[in-house]
């Protein structure tokens, strides 16, 4: 019995050690298996990980990129901003800049979800001034901002009497056609359209040219109701270069030794009481401007000028031929000084002004034509104003003064032909009254009276008109309503009183407005 228990113990044991050798492998291979899962796992997770980074680092270069655009695109749009303001006279820029600067800070040290919720913004509100300036802008050729403005005009007018220009009289005539009977008529032809370009600095002066239209250039000839298809008309263009004090003005423009006009919208194609006392022509010149500050709220300004020598005269068709004066070889000269103090609130300007014209008429005929001016604007107070033009002077039809009329000649047939300059005087003054922000008050009067010295000094005398004008005087009253900014409503009466040589005539204007300012 011993030698069998001997053996099966034996077996015993080399039965438990391949037991234990079989659990041994059988766990290495386990283990082995486990870690090679994890190795995997591992791998995969540092895959996706690196991905991830890449990931990141691709959306912070993009957002690196979108601030730095939309950085940009702020400066471009704050520089415009600064330019409307400094235009409109606001200083408002040092708070829109810090504010600027502390949002870019911002966004370029929050985290990155932070940082597209301020991108997000800032593109909203990149957005919102876009709209604004869209508004403002007008798109040119150039780099340079443009701004459009303009007034669509409607006058409803009904007339007694008869005129010289139906819609826009300025002296009342001998019977028409249809004979003195009352017509009624409509016109959007006063309406006026104008570009202005702001250019660079030039010398330390900013740049800046404007031009003005209107529809007062005629009909088309045989058209039918051809009296609603007015023809655009140039008014003024010219180009400024403006240092602190002094300005250099080139260009077609308005008359600057007659600066004011009455306040009317019923006569825009023709200033306000022209040929009645009121100087104007909108004629090519070359002037310059300097202001001299006194103190804080009163300065003395000087301008002088050249001028394209008009006398007058009316066009014909499409060829220009010389007037009289542009004959004679020189330009017209012309100079004016201003006085100007603030006065309850509202300036105060008293201004003086010279003008003088060489003329030659041919056949030996030359004229020396001058005027002299005095102008003033005095708000008597804060809701009356006083203002007014007066003037002295010869040969001067080309400026409206003399009623149109610069020379006179002898209309006797085949007789020794005789020549005449003549001269004249006139001057109107207007009462503003302004009752509110959005309503003004108007009452004008005015008067040109050539000599009569003059006119009877030749037996037959012919002018440019078919019957000599010897006086002319109009007489205005109006009121200006301004619900809105842009919106204009206005009625007017005018009256008007011609003598011409053994006529007397007077007519009377009853006008209806509504204008759009943009």
């Amino acid at each position: 019995m011993k030698p069998r228990t001997i053996h099966f113990s034996r077996s015993l044991r080399f039965f438990a050690a391949a037991i234990t050798f079989g659990a041994s492998a059988l766990l290495a291979t386990a283990q082995q298996t486990t870690s090679a899962t994890q190795d995997s796992d591992l791998a995969d997770s540092v895959r996706q990980l690196r991905e991830q980074i890449q990931e990141l680092r691709t959306a912070v270069s993009e957002i690196k990129s979108e601030s730095a655009q939309y950085r940009a695109e702020n400066q471009e749009l704050r520089n415009e901003l600064e330019n409307i303001l400094t235009k409109s006279g606001a200083a408002q820029n040092g708070p829109a800049e810090n504010a600027s600067a502390a949002q870019n800070n911002n966004v370029s040290t929050a985290p990155t979800e932070q940082r597209v919720s301020s991108l997000e913004e800032t593109t909203q509100v990149v957005q919102s001034e876009l709209r604004t300036l869209y508004q403002t802008k007008v798109e040119s050729a150039s780099k340079y901002r443009v701004r459009l403005s303009g007034l669509v005009l409607l006058n409803l007018f009904h007339n007694r009497g008869e005129v010289d220009n139906f819609d826009v009289p300025t002296y009342a005539s001998a019977t028409g056609p249809y004979g003195v009977t009352p017509g009624f008529g409509a016109t959007v032809r006063q309406s006026e359209f104008g570009l202005e370009v702001f250019g660079p600095q030039l010398a330390g002066a900013k740049t800046r040219g404007e031009v003005q239209l209107d529809f007062g250039g005629g009909f088309p000839a045989g058209a039918l109701d051809g009296i609603n298809t007015g023809i655009v008309r140039l008014r003024t263009a010219n180009m400024r270069l403006d240092w602190e004090n002094t300005s250099l003005i080139v260009g077609q423009d308005s008359l600057f030794i007659s600066p004011n006009s009455p306040t009317s919208f019923a006569s825009l194609l023709v200033p306000s009481l022209g040929y009645s006392g009121n100087l104007w022509a909108w004629t090519p010149q070359v002037r310059v401007e300097h202001k001299f500050n006194l103190t804080d709220d009163q300065n003395i300004s000087v301008q002088g000028g050249i001028l394209d020598n008009v006398t007058g005269e009316p066009s014909y068709g499409s060829r220009r031929r010389p007037q009289a004066g542009e004959a004679s070889g020189q330009p017209a000269y012309a100079a004016r000084t201003a006085w100007t103090r603030s006065m309850n609130g509202r300036p105060l300007t008293l201004g003086a002004s010279g003008y003088y014209s060489r003329q030659n008429w041919g056949s030996g005929w030359t004229v020396d034509g001058w005027a002299v001016v005095g102008d003033w604007r005095v708000p008597i107070y804060s809701k009356l104003e006083f203002s007014g033009e007066f003037y002295r002077g010869k040969a001067v039809g080309g400026l409206g003064g003399g009623i149109g009329q610069s020379v006179l000649f002898s209309g006797i047939p085949n007789s020794f032909p005789d020549f005449r300059p003549l001269n004249s005087a006139g001057g109107w003054s207007q009462l503003k009254f302004t009752a509110s922000s959005r309503l003004e008050f108007n009452g004008a009067f005015g008067a040109d009276n050539p000599f009569a010295s003059d006119i009877h000094a030749l037996s037959l005398p012919v002018g440019v008109y078919p019957s000599v004008l010897t006086a002319n005087r109009s007489e205005l009253l109006n009121f200006i309503y301004r619900p809105r900014s842009d919106l204009l409503l206005s009625g007017e009466y005018r009256h008007l009183r011609t003598s011409q040589i053994g006529n007397y005539y007077s007519a009377d204007q009853v006008n209806l407005m509504m204008g759009v300012l943009f």
